[in-house]
């Protein structure tokens, strides 16, 4: 809601545009005041008005975003958005005369793009310059929203065309099998059920027994008050092996009175633990390049569509919003996309 008022002998206009309370003196006629609210109050309507942004420094553009990503994002989307705005900010320092957050455009972010990708001291994958560019996308929305810009420039920004993404590490049965003989103590029942849930690790380590319903067989990847899956909510039915694994501990646990399944004071020395454990069981069990944990996810993922899962119940099943994510396992379907075209007869 627009307003004019009187401030000694000057009229001055109040008003809100996107979340921002602008106001502005016009002069000491009440005639003229009015005429101008009236302005104003047609380019708001019609969305064509243009306020003034306070612009601010680039490098106190990221210091803000930093701290409000501490506050609104997950552990790991915070260090995320660091790493992209540590190589942004040395990039912009290549540049002395852009300064403020207002110089950023397309034109920059383009070369930004190819100094990544090209001409820069460390050159990184095409999948790694899109990630990059999502989070500035994102930043400068933030700083639109915050009235420091009057447009996001990234907003038009292209991402590339992924052409150089390694196609997803994942273990044969007979690695699976390796790696389950040699894994030790809660490890192995980590590993076992990541390979056959396809969960993330960060679902693992905050799953509770109240998720497990063991009567109707499914695990619900739920949101909690102190935690957000990165993907979407599901249900992830309990095959036998997995139904065993997961009532024994819960046998072994209940009597601690802890609700997790994986029990810790601390997530992220959880998370750690059972990474080096993969690493370490990995490396002993024969390949060594096995070092994500991801790799057991991509290991559930691969092995449904070897099998002749479709992609859209694989989707449903890893909790991914977008079926482009999915389709990176669509080579591993030669012989179900044959046997598909096979049920086709028109003559």
């Amino acid at each position: 809601m627009a307003r004019i008022y009187l401030r000694g002998k000057h009229f001055y206009i109040d008003y809100s545009y996107k979340g921002n309370r602008i106001r502005k003196k016009v002069g000491t006629s009440k005639r003229i005041a009015e005429l101008a609210l009236k302005d104003i109050e047609v380019k708001i309507e019609r969305d064509e008005f243009k306020f003034i942004a306070k612009d601010c420094q680039i490098n106190d553009l990221i210091e803000r975003f930093i701290k409000y990503s501490v506050v609104n994002h997950a552990p790991n989307t915070q260090t995320r958005y660091k790493t992209i705005l540590k190589n942004f900010k040395l990039f912009s320092e290549s540049h002395p005369n852009i300064k403020k957050a207002s110089q950023i455009d397309v034109g920059l972010l383009e070369k930004y793009k190819e100094y990544r990708r090209v001409s820069g001291p460390t050159k990184v994958r095409t999948t790694t310059v899109n990630i990059e560019i999502r989070g500035l996308k994102i930043m400068m929305s933030r700083a639109v929203q915050w009235g420091l810009i009057n447009q996001n420039p990234a907003a038009s920004v292209k991402l590339l065309k992924i052409t150089d993404a390694p196609r997803p590490r994942f273990l044969s049965e007979n690695e699976c099998q390796t790696l389950l003989s040699s894994a030790r103590g809660e490890y192995r029942d980590a590993f076992f059920i990541l390979l056959h849930t396809g969960m993330r690790i960060g679902e693992l380590i905050n799953l509770e027994w109240s998720d497990v319903d063991f009567k109707r067989r499914k695990i619900a990847v739920r949101r909690k008050t102190n935690w957000i899956p990165k993907g979407t909510e599901r249900d992830i039915p309990i095959a036998d092996g997995l139904y065993a694994i997961l009532l024994q501990r819960f046998k072994q646990l209940t009597d601690s009175g802890s609700t997790y399944v994986f029990p810790s004071g601390d997530h992220a020395d959880m998370r750690r633990r059972i990474k080096r454990a993969l690493v370490s069981t990995a490396k002993r069990s024969g390949f060594p390049d096995v070092t994500k944990i991801h790799t057991l996810r991509h290991t559930f993922a691969s092995h449904l569509v070897m099998k002749g899962v479709d992609l859209p119940t694989v989707q449903k099943l890893m909790g991914h919003a977008d079926i482009k994510t999915t389709m990176v396992y669509s080579h591993l379907s030669p012989d179900h996309l044959v046997e598909a075209v096979n049920k086709l007869d028109l003559s």
